[in-house]
């Protein structure tokens, strides 16, 4: 049995994926990025293969690198980009999703996917932290909570506070006013879920993802944020089987079987 790996290396987190000749899933892992790239990977990349039972990273008969440290990915055989890699992970995963908003610790993406889950169109906000991962962990300080804590702060809130500020050091500080005066905290997370499904709703729009759409990246996990972009999308946001972190690795993985099935 040959195995076929991808690397995704993210600015907050790396995400690592083994399949095996069939596309199984046989192995996975997220962790925090370190500040080297290449560190990020070769740490990611020992803990899928011994998961997989395998000496390291050269025992996969193919492997791909993606995401923002694509290029440091040691032993890969090539790389590719990730807003490639989350549309064939996603197809993989769900053949009837049409569209993605990722969101990753630095940029927000919509993509739109074709049928046979190459990438039709996307659009990308990658000029500016806010509604990115990096802006809802210094909101989650801002509230003095842990990042799943706020994420589902807003769930039960009657009102939304709306949240002015576009930009991260502002809205910080917006936040920080308003939890100063008293004023509710669920209300207010729901003013910053709702300010960013409000940029996902552009991104999604100017990537011509408009039905059939699932969320990727780590903020997928995000309830509130999930509710809210339910709400300004008018759509029910699909769940994916599989953890919505991985998807960038798994299509590069996925990328990996195909280029390496071939090569017989």
């Amino acid at each position: 049995m040959k195995y076929f790996g991808g690397c995704d290396v993210g600015s907050t987190y790396t995400k690592a994926v083994i399949l095996d000749e069939n596309g199984k899933m046989v192995a996975n892992t997220t962790i925090k990025s370190k500040i080297n790239s290449e560190q990020s990977a070769i740490a990611a990349m020992d803990d899928v293969c011994k998961q997989a039972g395998l000496s390291s990273s050269k025992d996969l008969a193919y492997l791909i690198g993606t995401g923002y440290g694509r290029n440091k990915v040691p032993f890969a055989d090539e790389n590719i980009s990730e807003i490639s890699c989350h549309a064939m992970g996603v197809h993989v995963t769900d053949p009837s999703v049409k569209a993605i908003i990722d969101i990753g610790g630095q940029d927000v993406k919509g993509i739109s996917i074709d049928t046979d889950g190459t990438v039709k169109n996307f659009a990308m906000n990658d000029k500016c932290a806010a509604g990115t991962g990096r802006f809802f962990e210094a909101m989650a300080r801002s509230f003095e909570l842990s990042l799943p804590e706020f994420s589902k702060l807003s769930l039960n809130a009657k009102n939304v506070i709306p949240i002015t500020a576009q930009c991260t050091v502002f809205a910080e500080s917006e936040v920080i006013t308003l939890v100063g005066e008293g004023k509710a905290t669920d209300e207010i997370a729901a003013g910053i879920e709702m300010a960013v499904a409000k940029r996902c709703f552009v991104m999604a729009k100017k990537a011509g993802a408009t039905d059939s759409i699932t969320l990727t990246g780590g903020c997928a996990k995000n309830d509130g944020l999930k509710e809210a972009i339910e709400h300004v999308l008018k759509l029910k946001v699909i769940n994916l089987k599989t953890d919505p972190q991985l998807m960038g690795a798994l299509g590069a993985a996925e990328y990996a079987r195909q280029k390496g099935m071939s090569k017989k």
